[in-house]
């Protein structure tokens, strides 16, 4: 119990190195005031967005709220599960919201810095990403440590209450990480896609010209879906992975020879997942401090530079988590220690795969940007090509991950053990998620200052510099998505096996029937794979209506402001509109998928009874977790063809192939951004929703 102490320890110091990095980037000057004002406009939208957003997602919390308490009422739940998911979400929404507030307070700083150096720009802007990794690693490593001391403490639960009560409360985070990420995806990629389309395709003008009327809004969205949205989301995978993590524990020590007794005990299988990732806190400071680069880098110094910190990080919490499973475990069960390595190894290899798919630093994507020599047609077949077979190696690494953490864990002797092996695997993948993270949220800020610098007209090395930022940050936001998508589906493979034993905990009496041939398992099978692509649908057909109306008031725009297009001296576009028109799009049609992903499994429930759930969560998983990736790298790639072509490639900018490319690149941003990372946390919700309404579904089902 004593090790158990550094899940609030790690909390304490992310929390305060996010103080004392928030402190240091607000001393950083912001540059001349035009550049002040640019940015304050950005803040303003962003801000605007986010208060009307949490406002939506605040009145669906308040009726969760009394459903949950009727629920407790009936019996279907205990009394703490409306609370911890009240808990769950602000936790999860306040560190969306203070990882934007430094985005938006970085993006003027890092262009100014940018105009002394490279690696000055990206000290900036790295800082503001590392708020965000950290803050998200701090809140919920709180939350967690909080509800445990107070469940064993306070109310002196025993520890299968305690992890059966815990393992709900993921449910608020997860919901507030869905309306995340798909009402900030829909901003940015309806901004994007509309700015792009008549602003390069159209009018011919450069990216970020300030006379495009939705510049400002492609600015806003970087920053709520790809810093608010992509936080929400990885906080929900963090929390998530480290209470199955403790659940599954507690079963399989109950399992072996007792809770409290037999070889391995429930506080020992609870400490492991949360120390490790207080380890994983203090690994990640440090490691954040070895990220830096010198003048001139290119892409490759620049993206040693990030991983320099974060493969220390992970070298780190190899070597400290051997004597943290042996002194909790016993010799006898340090195989539960390649589990985690496992995970660790499983999220490199997803990185470096998501890497080579999506960099124009490999073959891969520079053959798709070659593609647009013969138009746009092989360029969209080209990228479609490569986004389905950019599957086969992480699907096969999260394969090996699974089987190897099952076995090595002892999973052929016991059963819950081998899933408890799954569950720290997932742990392992996330327990550096303060700096993965940070590497993933510096992007938009890079971006953000490269608008900023285009707009205020500031010398072009200025731009050269947030280009080489902006570029890599596109890369490790490809990786960052393909890193949440790995560790999303291990976390919700842990979350069905918590579904499982949670029904054994309503009703042990009970069996679950998952043969293959029993038609309740294999409706749900089917409808949960249905699910992924109908969800995926919704959000693209969301995008497109939103991305219409910003198109035709850019057109308006340009048409009726006289002087606009030509760039007369003082006449200046109306960005306000084209920001409102987003937030008010992105919000209503945020709405039916959210709730879509939230009735679907209560709905197969009440049809198909417990076992239905269960096909309905296997097939979900399978065929979201293909489909995620699918989308995530096809925009990915198609993104950084059209920068590879950008830098004075195959024509470079202005050319027909340029063109052609930034087709591609308007249908791959919706896929990249609102598809993929939403399908990830439609495979968690799915999973979480199902544990907490698990009791009522077997009172109530139709077959």
């Amino acid at each position: 119990m004593s090790l158990l102490v550094l899940a609030p320890i790690g909390a304490v110091l992310a929390l305060g190195y996010v103080a004392f990095t928030f402190s240091k980037l607000m001393k950083y000057p912001e540059g001349t005031p035009e550049m002040v004002s640019i940015s304050a406009k950005i803040r303003r939208g962003a801000n605007a967005f986010l208060k009307r957003q949490y406002t939506i997602i605040a009145c669906v919390f308040a009726v969760m709220f009394v459903i949950l308490c009727v629920m407790a009422a009936f019996g279907f739940l205990t009394w703490f599960v409306p609370f911890a998911f009240i808990t769950g979400g602000f936790f999860s929404g306040l560190a969306g919201i203070i990882g934007m507030k430094a985005a938006v307070a970085a993006n003027s700083r890092t262009a100014n810095a940018c105009q002394d150096s490279l690696n000055k720009g990206l000290r900036v802007s790295f800082s503001a990403g590392s708020i965000m990794g950290f803050v998200v690693v701090g809140l919920g490593l709180l939350d967690i440590s909080v509800w445990y001391y107070l469940l064993t403490y306070a109310f002196k639960l025993p520890v299968q209450d305690v992890t059966a009560a815990m393992i709900t409360f993921g449910m608020g985070s997860s919901c507030v990480a869905l309306f995340a990420r798909v009402g900030g995806g829909i901003f940015t990629k309806a901004a994007d896609v509309g700015a792009d389309l008549v602003g390069k395709v159209e009018a011919g003008i450069p990216e970020d010209d300030p006379r495009n009327p939705a510049v400002i809004a492609d600015n806003v969205g970087d920053n709520v879906g790809d810093v608010a949205g992509m936080g929400a989301d990885l906080f929900e995978s963090y929390v998530g992975s480290i209470v199955a993590s403790c659940a599954l524990g507690v079963a399989a020590a109950s399992a072996i020879g007792g809770v409290d007794g037999g070889s391995i005990t429930g506080d020992a299988v609870v400490t492991i997942p949360m120390a490790m990732a207080g380890i994983g806190v203090i690994a990640s400071i440090i490691g954040s401090f070895l990220i830096r680069t010198k003048e001139g880098a290119t892409q490759k110094n620049l993206l040693s530079a990030l991983r320099r910190g974060t493969n220390f990080s992970a070298v780190a919490i190899a070597i400290a988590a051997f004597p943290l499973v042996w002194f909790m475990l016993g010799v006898e069960h340090i195989g539960v220690y390649g589990a985690i390595l496992s995970g660790l190894f499983a999220g490199v290899g997803i990185a470096f795969i998501t890497e080579y798919y999506t960099s124009d630093n490999y073959k891969p994507t520079k053959k798709l940007a070659e593609s647009t020599q013969t138009g746009t047609a092989t360029l969209m077949i080209g990228g479609l090509s490569l986004g389905m077979v950019s599957t086969a190696i992480p699907v096969l690494i999260v394969c090996a991950s699974i089987l190897i953490s099952f076995i090595i864990s002892g999973g052929y002797a016991e059963p819950t053990l081998g899933l408890y092996g799954i569950g720290l695997s997932a742990v392992g993948m996330l327990s550096t998620l303060g700096l993965t993270l940070a590497n993933d949220a510096y992007g938009p800020v890079a971006d953000n200052a490269g608008g900023i610098a285009e707009m205020a007209k500031l010398d072009p090395i200025v731009r050269e510099r947030t280009d080489a930022l902006d570029s890599l940050g596109n890369t490790t936001a490809a990786v960052g998505k393909g890193f949440a998508i790995g560790s999303g589906v291990l976390t919700a493979l842990a979350l069905i096996a918590s579904y499982i034993d949670r029904i054994n905990l309503i009703d042990p009496d009970f069996v679950l029937d998952l043969s293959i041939n029993s038609p309740t398992v294999l409706v749900g099978l089917l409808i949960g794979s249905m699910i992924s692509f109908f969800f995926t649908a919704k959000l693209m057909d969301s995008v497109g209506r939103a991305a219409q109306k910003v198109v035709e008031e850019v057109r308006r725009q340009f048409r009726e402001i006289k002087g606009l297009i030509t760039g007369e001296p003082g006449v200046e576009a109306d960005y306000e509109t084209c920001v409102d028109l987003c937030t008010q799009s992105s919000l209503k049609e945020m709405v039916f998928p959210a709730i879509l992903a939230l009735t679907a499994p209560i709905g197969t429930g009440i049809l198909l009874g417990p076992s239905g759930v269960a096909g309905y969560l296997m097939g979900a998983t399978v065929c979201g977790f293909m489909l995620a990736i699918f989308t995530a790298n096809s925009g990915g790639a198609w993104d950084n063809a059209k920068k590879y072509i950008e830098a004075g490639n195959h024509g470079g900018k202005g050319s027909d192939n340029h063109k052609a490319a930034v087709v591609g690149d308007t249908v791959g941003d919706p896929l990249k951004d609102t598809c993929g990372p939403s399908i990830d946390i439609l495979l968690k919700l799915s999973a979480m929703v199902s544990i907490v309404f698990a009791g009522l579904v077997m009172s109530f089902h139709i077959f």
